[in-house]
């Protein structure tokens, strides 16, 4: 076969799953009671390259969820005419802010104070502004990233002071259970705790939870926005745990 056929073959099944996955979405949505329109698809693009990218552009996404600055600086580079506005959603070391202040336009996974006193400095160097989902820690596994549940009121309080950071709802990662309870008592949970903020008066829209395996658990539980990956791109080269946490 050549290239261009395999191109298109691959082009082919990747409209073929986004298509899917936008069905889901909105099937998950109904059985919810819900308005598909009000939850948002987060691509996440992490371990698929900038050709991959691009099919994706051609279906139309602007927006893609990366768990490694080192992915957004590689793929950037070769996409920086496109217009595209990458999604950090992996744990962020403070010494890797400065990349993402440069080419991010949003951060889900701001998890403590000197995270946001790093950004807030180089996004004031960068000129920019960006938003920023808190991601909370809903599951007891040690391997989840995450602000404690009994920290988000102050944590909340205190990004007040940083006008760089556009801080516009949470978000989670339920615990890896095959029991469905367990999952969306995690997501149930950071729904509540967006409810509790928005009553001290906090503006916080989005609730992004739920990915390939679980999302229609979380549009149960009100999620705003899911971010899929295998489900949208296929089966990734090497396993999640080799891509996270970012190091």
């Amino acid at each position: 076969m050549v290239e261009t056929d395999r191109d298109a073959l691959a082009a082919s099944h990747l409209a073929a799953n986004w298509a899917q996955v936008q069905q889901r979405v909105a099937d998950a949505c109904h059985a919810a009671g819900r308005d598909p329109a009000e939850v948002n698809i987060l691509p996440v693009s992490k371990t698929f390259g900038p050709d991959v990218v691009r099919a994706a552009m051609g279906l139309g996404l602007r927006r893609f969820g990366e768990n490694k600055v080192q992915e957004i600086r590689d793929k950037s580079r070769v996409l920086a005419d496109s217009g595209i506005d990458w999604v950090m959603i992996g744990h962020l070391q403070t010494n890797k802010a400065k990349e993402v202040a440069r080419l991010a336009s949003e951060v889900q996974s701001l998890d403590r104070p000197e995270l946001a006193v790093a950004l807030d400095h180089r996004l004031r160097l960068e000129g920019r502004r960006m938003n920023a989902l808190v991601q909370v820690k809903t599951s007891t596994e040690p391997s989840k990233y995450g602000l404690p549940p009994e920290q988000l009121p102050a944590f909340l309080d205190a990004l007040r002071a940083y006008d760089t950071l556009r801080v516009r709802g949470l978000m989670t990662l339920a615990i890896n259970s095959p029991t469905p309870e367990a999952v969306r008592g995690c997501f149930r949970l950071l729904r509540e705790l967006r409810d509790q903020a928005v009553a001290r008066g906090h503006e916080l829209p989005c609730l992004s939870m739920g990915m390939s395996g679980d999302f229609p658990l979380a549009i149960a539980e009100g999620a705003t926005e899911v971010r899929i990956g295998t489900a949208i791109f296929g089966v990734r080269p090497y396993p999640d745990a080799y891509y996270w946490p970012e190091k």
